[in-house]
């Protein structure tokens, strides 16, 4: 099933933020409440004025997941939790694959989920971290696209 891909407005960062967060309690168990609160406002703030976002939406125009991606590599993606399962992820990745010339991406080790999701799509880990962007004790493994010679 493919998904129609749209942009984002800055005035429906609010509603990103939102699937954000509803996505991140339903899939990050790892991360302690804390750490989502102190996670929200960067993403408010920061984090989604420096990525190239997209978004998928239900029949009432509402967003139920989105992609944010910054030099070829994807820098998030997050499905509303009553979305998951359809295929939006999938259609957001194959997007920014296609479209955006995405080839790299960061997971959290601890989402077995999304590491399985991306091995599914293509990506094979390159390489690893032990904390996160913002020195957190998250893991990272770094992904990227297999190439076939």
């Amino acid at each position: 099933m493919k998904f129609k891909i749209d942009f984002v407005e800055k005035h429906e960062f609010p509603a990103i933020v939102d699937v954000w967060e509803a996505s991140v309690r339903a899939t990050h168990h790892f991360l302690k409440v804390e750490d989502i609160l102190y996670f929200k406002p960067l993403i408010l703030n920061e984090y989604l004025k420096a990525v190239d976002l997209r978004c998928v939406r239900d029949s009432d125009k509402n967003i139920i997941g989105f992609l944010g991606v910054a030099e070829q590599n994807i820098e998030m993606l997050f499905i509303h939790p009553d979305a998951r399962g359809k295929g939006i992820g999938k259609s957001l990745t194959e997007y920014a694959i296609k479209v955006l010339c995405c080839i790299k991406v960061d997971v959290n080790e601890d989402n077995e989920q999304a590491v399985g999701f991306y091995q599914n799509m293509g990506f094979k880990v390159i390489g690893r971290s032990e904390l996160d962007g913002t020195g957190k004790p998250y893991p990272l493994l770094h992904m990227a696209l297999k190439i076939d010679k």
